[in-house]
């Protein structure tokens, strides 16, 4: 699960005929003859990553003025902004990019502020808190969904699983009702839109705004009822947790919760698709995972460069900033190219080979702020959700292999990868032998 708050919305409209404008670039900078790639082209969404190699090479740092924000590309640089040690980036783009749809969240927060915020929520997602309290959940759930098509030797692991997998395993955690599944579908989908509105279209704006509305008049009666009478759920925990004296308001939860199905919907739901995608191309993978789970977690991460589910992570300047290829100037919006950074020459070797096996990707540190790959970005604000991630993905993947026995792409299928903010396929149609029972 990506969090969802490193991710946004780009301020501005896209102009007629508007191109993307480089910043002054150094003596040393490498620069292109040719306008760089177009973010918001259909040449960029239908294949960024070729994109990307000419922004890493020719145009390092974008001056994009369809959307207000400076695009960078390179891992080294996206790593910097990320980890932040001389303090040089802030989050209060998130006033503009999350706070609309989500109400004001921890992301937003700095200092000791967010720190004990963040204390509040995190134990949830790691340790005894995830095995024991969520991880019957997670594998309950993905057995339901698998149950519904394995007799029938075929499914679309999009459509049957991937996207409502996610969804009801937050539901089951919160202690919501499962039958509000697609009102929770709807809500995210409409969120998602929103942070992903590059071109600033106002009806997906006014959507995002109204799905704000929607979401706390069902959810603050529920959060009410959860401290007037608590359960073993995750809602009840919110509701609960303390820190040096400080708790969590309705709305500080509310806020939470609407993060947690955006972030843990979205980016899981694509994250599964993409895993099954690579390596149902590459088939000698697949069944090297099949043969030993244990290299579900390098499938998993392997993904998260190759193809990230976020492609797209905002910070903003405190102060004038030195990046390759220029200088962004305080106050301004930084866009970090996740989906670039993975595929950068520069850090890993052969980046464009899907290779489970690669060793300049560390599995081990891959689902902690010690990542050697920026999909959960760093420092921080890394993601306080990786590890339930890790463990979906895993109790999915290990589900459905179980229950696809000789699995394959249907016939003259061709995976087709879909957005640009995020991104993923949208089907995945697939044969395999029924299992019964």
């Amino acid at each position: 699960m990506y969090s969802q708050g490193d991710a946004g919305q780009c301020r501005g409209s896209i102009g007629s005929g508007t191109l993307p404008v480089r910043v002054p670039l150094s003596q040393e900078s490498h620069v292109s003859q040719a306008p760089p790639p177009d973010i918001l082209s259909p040449a960029f969404a239908a294949d960024p990553y070729r994109a990307y190699r000419t922004m890493r090479r020719d145009a390092p740092l974008i001056r994009h003025e369809a959307t207000g924000s400076y695009l960078v590309s390179r891992y080294e640089d996206i790593e910097r902004v990320f980890r932040d040690k001389a303090q040089e980036f802030t989050t209060e783009n998130y006033d503009w990019q999350l706070e609309p749809v989500h109400g004001r969240t921890i992301l937003q927060l700095g200092g000791r502020e967010h720190s004990v915020r963040r204390a509040l929520v995190a134990p949830a997602f790691r340790g005894a808190g995830l095995q024991e309290r969520f991880l019957p959940v997670i594998e309950r759930n993905a057995r339901e969904l698998v149950d519904a098509f394995r007799h029938t030797g075929e499914a679309d692991l999009v459509e049957d699983f991937a996207t409502r997998f996610p969804v009801l395993v937050i539901a089951d955690m919160l202690g919501l009702d499962r039958a509000d599944h697609r009102r929770f579908h709807g809500w995210y989908t409409s969120v998602i839109a929103f942070l992903g509105n590059l071109a600033g279209d106002p009806a997906v704006a006014a959507a995002g705004e109204r799905t704000r509305r929607e979401f706390a008049e069902y959810m603050i009666p529920v959060i009410r009822r959860r401290r007037e009478s608590p359960g073993d759920d995750l809602l009840s925990v919110l509701c609960a947790a303390e820190v040096d004296g400080v708790t969590m308001s309705d709305e500080d939860v509310k806020a939470f919760c609407s993060l947690l199905l955006a972030a843990g919907g979205e980016t899981t739901d694509k994250a599964l698709a993409s895993l099954f995608a690579n390596l149902l191309a590459h088939p000698a993978q697949l069944a090297a995972v099949r043969e030993d789970r244990s290299l579900i977690e390098r499938a998993f991460a392997e993904t998260l460069r190759y193809t990230p589910p976020v492609h797209m992570i905002m910070r903003q300047t405190a102060n004038p900033v030195e990046l390759t290829g220029g200088t962004v100037p305080a106050g301004a919006t930084v866009t970090c190219l996740i989906g670039s950074a993975g595929r950068d020459e520069e850090r890993y070797a052969d980046p464009d080979r899907f290779d489970i096996f690669r060793t300049d990707l560390t599995t081990a540190n891959a689902f902690s702020a010690a990542a050697d790959h920026l999909a959960f970005a760093l420092g921080r604000h890394f993601c306080v959700g990786a590890l339930l991630a890790r463990a979906e993905v895993v109790a999915g993947v290990n589900q459905l292999l179980d229950a696809m026995p000789g699995l394959r792409l249907a016939d003259g299928f061709v995976p087709v990868e879909q957005g640009v903010f995020t991104r993923g396929p949208a089907a995945l149609p697939v044969r395999f032998t029924p299992v019964n029972g």
